[in-house]
């Protein structure tokens, strides 16, 4: 058993290869006081490790409610180019998020679950597979276990498009008007969470909620798996105690220790300043910079970098990646990083495009078919205050050497030729 308060959990027995089922059952032996699944992860207060934080025992409510034949969805995506952690997850403890997939699947009464992983991957996808079929050849009565390879692509892991494809083979992002929201493979009610939200879900069905919470803090518990990119000796996956300092983390990761901002959340997130890392990195602790730990990145932008320019490289991949199916897609993002860039290159020109990229932030917020378009604009906006002081070394002509630089610190793929982007 692995003791109360300790680390690693997500990652206990890790070595250079996954796990077999027999060495995942002697590293996570399970304990003796786990009565009421149900109950256990309730108490524990855990919430989604994708990105909302929505509360994971809401969620298994709502679908509990449900009839008809349901589904489980494992989302191991991953489509954010600065996130390694589901990736590494997948190809050490895969049997872990499995337990999770299983332990999910009881407690709704679903009959199928459904893992994905981008077909782009074929390392992790082996992975996974030969993990089912370690389980396959015990013949455990439970829900089967199927692995589906969508193509890679950002809007490709939001839940509604990976919904979409497994229902009719299209990754395309489907209107919510309100949430939370049942999402159906033809009739059947579906639950989708992340691989690390099940792997958590797997670690509270073995050791119980009092467990989970000797770690973390009263309103965030447990651990979270971190993805560590930008001013960084090499890129980290770290599994770290909820409300440890952000400045620890960068430490710990031999990354930069007085950036000049860190990125929280990935590329739909928000910057956070240098000179607030000593923040614990916990939701209740970042909330009061209108931030969260959400998919759990950070991206470390060094001093000499300059932040308006790493934004505009970001925000032009991330119009690109969009499925154009509205408007503030089609149209409002490329005319984002179209304003942007008339910043970075400053002049008059980039004082009517500064004035012209507040006024789009509003009017495209809270219009999109899906919430792609509301990240980008957090994205800038959190840019455009964080950065204020490059942004006006630009508009007066005069822009900041990072710009002038060729090195880049944010990860932000090839642009594929639009006539290339594969969305089934």
């Amino acid at each position: 058993m692995i003791e109360p308060g300790t680390l690693p959990r997500l990652f206990a027995g890790v070595t250079n290869r996954p796990l077999s089922l027999e060495e995942h059952e002697r590293v996570f032996q399970p304990a003796d006081n786990v009565a009421s699944l149900l109950e256990e992860l309730e108490a524990s207060g855990l919430v989604g490790r994708g990105g909302a934080g929505f509360p994971t025992t809401r969620k298994v409510d709502l679908l509990r409610q449900q009839r008809g034949h349901k589904y489980v969805v494992v989302n191991g995506m991953e489509g954010e180019p600065a996130a390694h952690k589901d990736n590494r997850l997948l190809s050490t403890n895969p049997h872990l998020v499995l337990d999770g997939a299983e332990m999910l699947a009881q407690m709704i009464g679903a009959s199928r679950i459904a893992i994905c992983v981008a077909r782009d991957n074929p390392t992790v996808v082996n992975h996974v597979e030969r993990a089912i079929h370690e389980r396959a050849r015990r013949n455990l009565r439970g829900p089967g276990i199927d692995l589906h390879t969508p193509p890679w692509r950002y809007v490709a892991g939001e839940e509604s498009a990976l919904v979409h494809w497994l229902d009719d083979n299209e990754s395309l992002p489907q209107y919510r008007p309100g949430r939370p929201h049942i999402l159906r493979i033809g009739r059947g009610p579906v639950l989708v969470d992340n691989a690390e939200t099940c792997a958590s879900v797997g670690l509270i069905g073995r050791y119980g909620a009092q467990w989970f919470r000797s770690l973390g803090t009263a309103e965030h518990p447990g651990s979270v798996i971190v993805s560590i990119t930008g001013a960084v000796a090499r890129p980290s996956v770290l599994e770290v105690n909820l409300g440890t300092r952000i400045s620890n983390i960068l430490a710990t990761a031999d990354a930069d220790t007085s950036p000049q901002a860190v990125l929280l959340g990935g590329y739909g997130g928000a910057w956070l300043r240098g000179d607030q890392i000593n923040t614990p990195y916990s939701n209740e602790s970042l909330e009061q910079f209108k931030l969260s730990v959400g998919a759990g990145i950070i991206a470390v932008l060094p001093r000499e970098a300059c932040g308006i320019a790493e934004a505009h490289r970001v925000v032009r991949w991330m119009a690109h990646e969009s499925a154009r199916q509205c408007g503030p897609c089609a149209f409002g993002l490329p005319a984002l990083a179209e304003d942007l860039l008339a910043v970075v290159r400053g002049g008059h020109d980039g004082v009517a495009a500064l004035t012209r990229l507040q006024d789009r932030c509003g009017i495209i917020e809270g219009r999109g078919a899906c919430r792609h378009p509301d990240g980008v604009v957090r994205f800038v906006r959190s840019s455009i205050e964080v950065f204020a002081q490059d942004i006006d070394s630009h508009l007066r002509g005069a822009p900041c050497a990072g710009a002038r630089s060729k090195q880049r610190f944010l990860t932000v793929p090839a642009l594929e030729h639009e006539e290339d982007l594969i969305w089934e």
